[in-house]
């Protein structure tokens, strides 16, 4: 069964957004992508609303069956964290709102997804997103290309669970069925 996940790339003056379909074989489709933007200079209420009517606009638009957003991690500028926590929490919201699940992937969780290295650089993580949808260019700007990476690794670490087959069983494949029961070890443990 393909599934559809959106990846949201928060931020206050870019958000990327992203759209794939993920095949049971791993085989992902670009749907979309592309990059909200609010004006710096905007008063942040008014910058808010403009990310949040973008972000519902492409959970209406493209329908998914799950939300994959960037988790918020600690940088030595609160002003650029503070940005993208407001940005991540109207994502959560939205999700929420339709009832849609939702999975929080850290950026080095989502280069090691997608190139094989937790500290890629920019330039490979949208190399490799390019590589996984067969696109001719890579994706651009760099937001929209983490956003893709997001919904790709979403997907593949088992994010989204096919309903299950007639006769039983999880839809899950062996490694995301795996992957699924260490994630659930490791959240006893905390």
């Amino acid at each position: 069964m393909t599934v559809r996940v959106l990846g949201i790339d928060p931020g206050l003056t870019r958000c990327g957004v992203g759209v794939v379909d993920v095949e049971p074989n791993r085989t992902a489709v670009l749907v979309h992508y592309s990059v909200v933007r609010s004006d710096a200079s905007a008063d942040i209420d008014q910058r808010l609303l403009v990310i949040g009517r973008g972000i519902d606009a492409a959970l209406d638009e493209f329908a998914p069956d799950a939300v994959a957003v960037e988790r918020v991690f600690a940088q030595h500028n609160l002003r650029t964290v503070m940005g993208t926590a407001q940005a991540s929490g109207l994502a959560l919201h939205a999700a929420a709102k339709r009832g849609l699940p939702v999975g929080l992937h850290t950026p080095s969780e989502v280069k090691a997804a997608i190139t094989g290295y937790g500290n890629a650089e920019k330039k490979q993580v949208q190399t490799m997103v390019a590589r996984v949808l067969g696109l001719a260019e890579l994706p651009q700007p760099a937001d929209a290309a983490d956003a893709l990476a997001l919904a790709i690794c979403h997907a593949w670490r088992g994010g989204v669970r096919a309903p299950a087959a007639a006769g039983g069983g999880s839809g899950l494949t062996p490694a995301q069925a795996a992957w699924a029961r260490a994630e659930k070890a490791a959240r006893r443990r905390v």
